[in-house]
């Protein structure tokens, strides 16, 4: 690979965070992945009904369904073969008698040894593959979350939660970021209907960007005109998600949890089911079974698009096209382990990914 070519890819990668104080629609793009693989396997699916301790990234008010003791979760995903790697850790504890919950959570989404051919190719045209280093770009965001409930009564429990967000982002020794943010989100329980709403990036997140280059770097970036970024700051705009779900109860021993939500997006027209300048919605779709609250059984969808039809030869015909998931999960006393298995692209390209996670409620042994 020339240096030419290597100094373009470079700035494919700073590109999306090199201008200077907009609004960009797919920023912070990480931290629309999900959390947890039984969200992910409802098709993210999870505003009304969540109550663990991926609440924390879904909608924080449910995180007053962890009661009496803490719970950790703990997630991971690797996505294009391994290139990406994406890893969610939680821990939530309840206080006050269980009227109150605090919670932490960190998330990771990294693509790790990015070779950096800057100088393979030396002035006088020799290759020298001994210059050929790597780097990661990594981004990072811990949640700090607290939820409280507002109505308890027999028949219904209404209950609000609001995170307040760090994020950082690092590209090698080139670029890094920190940036700020706060959600806030509400839950209404029946005793068999869920609604939710939540408002993430509710005071708009910004990231501010700063670069550092050497001078022989910025000589290979100037001679293969790229631009030489200097400072910027990236804007997020606000995204509201409504969702209701319905828990449907067979028998005492056999439910299912229907549940869908709507993203509402404003800043310009996606490639989504409603789409204008003014605003985009984007659903989702999801259905748990449970057994005995011990086996579950998942499935989802999500990701609607209009997309060119993979037998249409003049790519003139556009279809719609989607993202299915489906899931299991299996709960032994106090661990409950789940797995999803989604699809990245669509139903006629796809793309799937394994993906497991853990939880665990730390119950203290009595002595006796």
């Amino acid at each position: 690979m020339s240096s030419k070519l290597a100094a373009f890819l470079l700035g494919i990668v700073l590109f999306p965070i090199a201008s200077f104080s907009q609004f960009r629609k797919y920023s912070n793009e990480f931290l629309n992945i999900g959390a947890g693989a039984r969200g992910l396997a409802m098709g993210s699916a999870q505003v009304a009904s969540v109550k663990d301790g991926t609440a924390g990234y879904w909608n924080p008010a449910g995180l007053v369904g962890v009661q009496d003791h803490p719970e950790v979760n703990l997630m991971h995903a690797e996505y294009f073969a391994g290139i990406g790697k994406y890893d969610f850790g939680s821990v939530a504890i309840p206080i006050q008698d269980n009227k109150r919950t605090i919670g932490i959570s960190l998330l990771r989404f990294a693509v790790d040894d990015i070779p950096n051919t800057l100088f393979l190719v030396q002035p006088d045209g020799s290759v020298d593959y001994g210059s050929i280093t790597s780097f990661s770009s990594a981004d990072y965001a811990m949640l700090f979350s607290y939820a409280q409930k507002v109505v308890e009564t027999e028949d219904k429990l209404v209950s609000f939660g609001v995170n307040a967000k760090v994020i950082h982002r690092k590209v090698g020794q080139f670029a890094t970021a920190w940036g700020f943010g706060v959600d806030a989100g509400v839950q209404i329980h029946g005793k068999q209907w869920h609604l939710g709403l939540v408002a993430k990036d509710l005071t708009t997140t910004f990231n501010a960007w700063a670069f550092k280059f050497t001078e022989k770097e910025k000589q290979v970036l100037y001679l293969t005109k790229n631009d030489i970024p200097v400072r910027s700051t990236e804007l997020t705009s606000p995204r509201l998600t409504f969702g209701g779900g319905y828990d449907f109860k067979f028998s005492p021993s056999f439910s299912l949890l229907a549940e869908a939500n709507l993203d509402f997006t404003f800043d310009g027209k996606r490639n989504t089911v409603i789409s204008s300048n003014t605003v985009s919605v984007d659903p989702h779709m999801g259905l748990e079974a449970s057994i005995k609250d011990v086996f579950f059984i998942r499935a989802g969808v999500t990701n609607f698009q209009k997309g060119l039809s993979d037998g249409d030869t003049l790519n003139q015909k556009k279809v719609w096209i989607y993202q299915p998931s489906l899931g299991a999960g299996v709960k032994i006393k106090n661990v409950t382990l789940d797995y999803a298995y989604s699809n990245l692209a669509n139903q006629s390209n796809p793309l799937y990914t394994h993906i497991f996670s853990l939880r665990f409620t730390l119950v203290k042994r009595v002595k006796e």
